[in-house]
This record gives structure tokens, C-alpha cells and sequence, in this order.
């Protein structure tokens, strides 16, 4: 029966075999789905731990083989077609089919799309020559990897976490490294002004330089291959290579064309239903129409919406309600973030960055909504309570460090 299925279609097919894909496979069968269901994977390779690339895998501190989401057999015993290697180019919601990219046109009952995003690529003169890597997939990963044993300097584009991990480990590896952001301070998308403060001093004592507000005009390059970077502030950068960090693009083309409504990635509802029929999104590309609006880009959201969309396929309407987390590990520093800090109006400081273990925490109106803890993993689990509960806290006993905030929670 299952191969029938299979040569014919599937109850249910899910679109991108990363942690979102992964986990609504996992959680159609806990949850008693008994049809048959395909996961579609772009890479070759089995479900793996994609943010670790950029961390212990660039970093050698962990073999590909140790990054599988799940056993692999975990997917044929619980008859989890795998279809590895393919990429789904036309979604038609009025047949319920999709085609591959392989031209093969395969039928469902409910549709996941939980297809990522691809990097933003770089536009300028000198783009397309080599020795420009990207930080999204193994063979980005193994490709760069390659490159480092020859390379004496390269130039980090972008001051988020993926370059400033990527900085980082190079430096661990003896790398000159330059790093390049177009906003006047690092993580600023993501962090208020004391943890970016604190980043870029904890990078230049590392020796990394930075180059801040300023844009990049193009690439410089010798015999095709990268030799440098020029900025529009008329400094050029020599470099042996060049790791572009500067977001992604949500992979939702086929749905919009299809006809979901959406722009920078798909609308969902609090279920994570698309404007389509019997077709969900879940994680990098999902953006909530409730709550936050916007995309989330996290492990802990796209696996949270996936087990909200099996749920929903299974019949049980559960709204989407997770407090979103966050981590990177820089150097011996590990940043935890509990919480959304969009639209912060204030933040206190918890402890001296000078230690090198702090939090700074983010209000809106007078409530908690957001916390970044730096080697501080209490702040971090305790913090918890104060985002989910939207606490009020004097600003006083929230920065006195005496104080733990489970205490300031019974408060």
C-alpha cells in the first residue's frame, strides 16, 4: 500500500527537510496520523542540524555524522518517505499536486512548506568570482572549510550572527579577518546598544577588525578569484576569501505564484494555515499575521509551528503561542535571547559587561518583553516567566543583580 502511495502521492507531502520539515514528519505520527507522507529535501544529505554549521561543524568541534536530527532509521520505521536531492518548483493548489525539479508531479492531501530560505546574494561588480562563500547548507560549509588552510585573510560581510560566528572561528584558526556592516553597530537588528557595544569590543580584543557604516562597492579580484573588497568609503580590503552573512530569502516563490498571500515569506494564521487550502508554512518563511507579524528565524519556531500545523492536520486547532528563543556562541560567550525586543522603548542593564556575564533586559510600556543574557544562563531560564507573563518589574530591582528575577517573578 505504501508504495502505491508513493508512486501515485502522498496524504501528506512536507516541503524542506531542515528542523521545521524534520519535526512535522515526527509529529504526524506521534499524533496518530496513519497516512502516508513524504519529506522533500533539497540536499542530498539526511535531516541534520542546520545552525550548527556555523558554530561547532566550521569550528571542527563536531563531525557531520553527530548533526542527524534523528537516527537514520528513524524514518523508515515510522514509513517516512524521503525524497533527497529534489526541489519542488510548481505548487497547484486547484489539482492539490506539486512538480520537482525533476519534472515529476506528485499529488497530497495537506501540504507543509517549510522550505528555508536561500542567502541573499551579493550584487555588486565582481560577485560572481570565486572565493565568495555563503554559510547555509553542508556543501557551503565543506566548500569553505576546503578554503581555509590557504587563506591568510578574509573579509566577513555582515555583522549578524552568522558573520560574527564565522569571525570568530576564524580567528580561532589563525585567520586575518576584517568584518564589514553597513549599520553603525553590530547585531543591530537583533540587540539594543550595550550587547552590540559589547560584541564589537570583544571581537577587536580577538583582533578581528571592523569596519562599521560602511557599504560595499564591489569585489576586487585577480585570475577570477577574490583579492579584495572596496567600500564605498574608499578603503579596499585585500582578502584571500570573502563569507557573505547579510540574511536570507524566504523560499516561498512557488506558494505566492500559486496564489498565498504573503510578500517576505507566506501569511499564516495562528494554526499555520496559508490562504490556501490544505496547505500550512511553517518556520524561517512563515510570517505569523498575528502576534509578532513578522518572520522568525529560529530553530525553537520552526519546530514549535511545525508540531502547530501536525496538530492542526490531525484535527486539534491548537493556536501558535511559544515565546521565541535564541542562541550564539562566539569565542567562550554564550548569548541566550528569550523574547521578541521588537519595538522595545527601554532596557536595563543587569550586571557589568566588563565581567563578561550580563543581561540586558528590553521593555515595552512598561512591561518585560525580552531578555539577552551573556554567560548568564540563570537571567536566561528564570527571564523565561517574566516575557510569558508580560511582567512589570520595578526597573531598580531589575537591575539589581542580588535580586534573581525567579524572585522578582513570585513579586
Amino acid at each position: 500500500m505504501l508504495q502505491e502511495a508513493a508512486r501515485e502521492g502522498y496524504d501528506c507531502i512536507i516541503v524542506g527537510a531542515g528542523h521545521g520539515g524534520a519535526q512535522a514528519a515526527a509529529s504526524l505520527r506521534q499524533f496518530g496520523f496513519a497516512g502516508s507522507i513524504a519529506l522533500i529535501g533539497a540536499e542530498p544529505e539526511m535531516p541534520y542540524d542546520r545552525p550548527a554549521l556555523s558554530k561547532d561543524y566550521l569550528a571542527g568541534k563536531k563531525t557531520f555524522d553527530r548533526m542527524y536530527l534523528r537516527p537514520t532509521d528513524f524514518w523508515s520505521a515510522r514509513n517516512i518517505v524521503l525524497r533527497r536531492g529534489r526541489r519542488v518548483e510548481v505548487v497547484d493548489p486547484s489539482s492539490k499536486t506539486i512538480t520537482l525539479d525533476d519534472s515529476t508531479n506528485v499529488s497530497y492531501g495537506s501540504l507543509i512548506w517549510a522550505a528555508g530560505g536561500a542567502p541573499r546574494a551579493l550584487t555588486c561588480d565582481g560577485h560572481n568570482l570565486s572565493g565568495i562563500f555563503y554559510i547555509r547548507n553542508k556543501a557551503d560549509c565543506d566548500a569553505l572549510i576546503a578554503a581555509l588552510p590557504k587563506a591568510k585573510s578574509a573579509v566577513v560581510i555582515g555583522g549578524g550572527f552568522i558573520g560574527l560566528e564565522a569571525a570568530a572561528i576564524l580567528r580561532g584558526f589563525g585567520t586575518e579577518v576584517t568584518v564589514v556592516e553597513a549599520l553603525n553597530r553590530l547585531l543591530s537588528r537583533v540587540a539594543g546598544e550595550p550587547v552590540s557595544r559589547f560584541y564589537e569590543q570583544e571581537h577587536r580584543r580577538h583582533g578581528v577588525e571592523i569596519r562599521l557604516s560602511a557599504g560595499v562597492q564591489s569585489i576586487a579580484g585577480k585570475n577570477g578569484r577574490v583579492s579584495g573588497v572596496r567600500l564605498n568609503t574608499g578603503e579596499t580590503i585585500a582578502a584571500d576569501l570573502l563569507i557573505v552573512g547579510i540574511g536570507i530569502i524566504p523560499s516561498v516563490l512557488p506558494l505566492l505564484i500559486a496564489g498565498a498571500e504573503g510578500g517576505n515569506g507566506v501569511n499564516v494564521d495562528e494554526f499555520c494555515r496559508t490562504s490556501l487550502a490544505d496547505i500550512y508554512c511553517v518556520g524561517d518563511c512563515a510570517c505569523m499575521t498575528r502576534g509578532s507579524g513578522i518572520r522568525i528565524e529560529s530553530v525553537q519556531n520552526a519546530s514549535d509551528q511545525a508540531i502547530t500545523a501536525a496538530r492542526a492536520i490531525c484535527g486539534e486547532l491548537k493556536p501558535y503561542d511559544a515565546v521565541p528563543w535564541f542562541w550564539s556562541n562566539q569565542y567562550d560567550l554564550k548569548l541566550q535571547t528569550i523574547g521578541l525586543n521588537a519595538g522595545y522603548d527601554a532596557t536595563i542593564l543587569r550586571g557589568d559587561p566588563a565581567t563578561r556575564s550580563f543581561s540586558l533586559v528590553y521593555m515595552k510600556s512598561g512591561t518585560v518583553i525580552a531578555l539577552d543574557c551573556i554567560n548568564m544562563p540563570r537571567d536566561y531560564v528564570q527571564g523565561r516567566k517574566l516575557v510569558e507573563t508580560g511582567a512589570r518589574i520595578d526597573p531598580t530591582s531589575l537591575a539589581d543583580t542580588s535580586l534573581s528575577l525567579k524572585d522578582l517573578v513570585r513579586q
